[in-house]
């Protein structure tokens, strides 16, 4: 009777290692894996955010000197860098969940808690930055003068603050959206394999 509790014992804990080796081979798959995609998403981020400065020179070529003068531009610089930093430390996190083969449950747990987290501050970090701008802009142009701005402010206020509203409500709807299909999918995905693990 022992020996065949202790077998019964033995083959459940053989269905349990092979069943958690299967999710984490899932889990860590290079091409297709949920760390994988985030990987991809949070290289892209980082490659872009790196050009975004550059792209913002190229297009102001006729006045490059009045770009390196202007608190805009070192403003996007700023968050552009923020956000590389942001996304180098995901993608680290990423990376780690990819290469430890013997990362127990509760490590994998709370790496995606980590990432989780890390998701919703950037939805508000995006949010508090674009109210900066958005102010920005309305009081640059008392110490800097750009042509555009100085357009811009030519406009009724009424215009001006209905756009920036509709853009504060367009982008509360949309950046969660956006960062959920990008980011989010994939770490509900791991989250979901994590609990199937025994």
């Amino acid at each position: 009777m022992e020996l065949d509790d202790l077998k019964e014992t033995w083959q459940q804990t053989s269905i349990n290692k092979k069943t958690n080796l299967d999710i984490m081979d899932l889990i860590q798959h290079k091409s297709y894996g949920p760390v994988a995609a985030l990987k991809r998403g949070y290289k892209k981020q980082i490659i872009f955010m790196a050009m975004l400065p550059a792209i913002l020179v190229l297009t102001n070529m006729d006045n490059v000197a009045g770009v390196f003068r202007s608190v805009m531009f070192w403003s996007y610089v700023a968050f552009c860098i923020g956000i590389i930093i942001f996304a180098s430390n995901n993608y680290r996190i990423a990376q780690k969940m990819e290469g430890m083969d013997a990362m127990v449950k509760s490590n994998l747990e709370q790496q995606t808690q980590i990432l989780q987290g890390r998701m919703n501050q950037i939805i508000i970090g995006l949010r508090l930055v674009l109210i900066y701008f958005i102010i920005l802009t309305e009081v640059m142009p008392y110490f800097q003068h750009y042509r555009t701005l100085a357009y811009w402010h030519s406009l009724s206020p009424l215009i001006r603050f209905g756009a920036y509203t509709t853009l504060l409500v367009a982008q509360y709807f949309l950046s969660r959206k956006i960062i959920q299909r990008k980011f989010g999918q994939h770490i509900d995905y791991l989250r979901q394999l994590v609990r199937e693990m025994q």
